[in-house]
């Protein structure tokens, strides 16, 4: 079996002055990060999980290797909290997907209560538990899925990544087929659409990532899009795993570099982009330094004249 198509979305919502979800959607490793903490620190540790995610060592796959990026990511967050009372009690929600295409398999790493999904000849099955009150209550027989969806405290999340100096990181390992189609979605999709529309829009989209994605998030914010939105997809394919030289990882994002990035995040537009992830915001990142330099000069001349 080989990796697929793949395709990402995110979109602010019609609620949400800012977008504090990040994506990672570089094979054999895809990711959803939704941020925690208000105020724009929320995206500071969704950025922060994405860059440590986006370090995996070539070659690094399974469980273990999630689990690792994960606890790492936990204390760079953390650590940057107790740092800076600004980002204190920040965290992210991290679903991160690998696939071993020689192995035949898809490892999980989760945390929180964002979601994997496998659709499998029609029938969508959802990976992961949802780390929340609600889930909880539903895991123990205290609440039904439909009382579940209506209750007000469906928001509360019981685990995250970085708001405590531990992180528990749910994990499994299971196998992949060829036609398989993977989704993880932040809640402001599953809050909004129910899971038998999110397989009739896939469905019609005729399973491609490209146009489910754009379904996906168009009927989350037309059922109110009360919270950002992030979608990713891929698909398994049969044939022989792909062959080539591993791609490089990118160097760490710095501090320094992550505060700039929030202060141009939140695009009003929906931000997508098709088999690339938060490796992309290097290219903005010199663009906006290009247009200070610029602006810079301009001042400069006209105060020399």
């Amino acid at each position: 079996m080989r990796t697929g198509r793949g395709s990402a979305l995110t979109d602010t919502g019609r609620r949400r002055l800012h977008n504090e979800d990040t994506f990672v959607c570089e094979p054999p490793l895809f990711a959803v990060a939704d941020g925690v903490g208000g105020a724009q620190a929320g995206e500071v540790a969704s950025l922060l999980a994405a860059a440590t995610l986006e370090e995996r060592a070539a070659g690094a796959l399974g469980e273990e290797t999630l689990t690792t990026l994960i606890v790492e990511a936990n204390n760079r967050i953390y650590a940057r909290a107790f740092d800076d009372p600004a980002a204190a009690g920040m965290g992210t929600v991290v679903t991160a997907l690998l696939v071993d295409e020689t192995a035949g398999t898809v490892s999980i790493g989760h945390v929180g209560d964002s979601r994997a999904y496998r659709l499998r000849d029609g029938a969508l099955e959802q990976l992961t538990p949802d780390h929340s009150l609600v889930g909880e209550l539903v895991r123990s027989g205290r609440l039904s899925i439909e009382e579940a969806e209506q209750h007000p405290h469906r928001s509360v999340i019981t685990r995250a990544v970085g708001t405590e100096p531990l992180v528990e990181v749910h994990t499994d390992t299971l196998p992949a087929l060829p036609g398989d189609l993977y989704l993880i979605c932040s809640d402001g999709l599953t809050d909004m659409v129910k899971d038998t529309l999110i397989v009739e829009l896939i469905v019609a989209a005729d399973l491609d990532p490209d146009r489910a994605a754009e379904a996906l998030v168009d009927a989350a914010n037309a059922a109110g899009g009360i919270d950002n939105i992030t979608v990713l997809l891929f698909e398994i394919l049969a044939g022989d795993p792909v062959s080539g030289p591993t791609p490089a990882v990118p160097a760490p994002v710095s501090e320094v570099e992550i505060e700039m990035e929030v202060e141009v995040a939140a695009p009003a537009a929906p931000v997508h982009r098709h088999g690339a992830g938060a490796g992309g915001r290097w290219v903005a990142l010199l663009t906006i330094l290009l247009a200070i330099a610029i602006a810079a000069f301009v001042i400069w001349w006209s105060l020399k004249r």
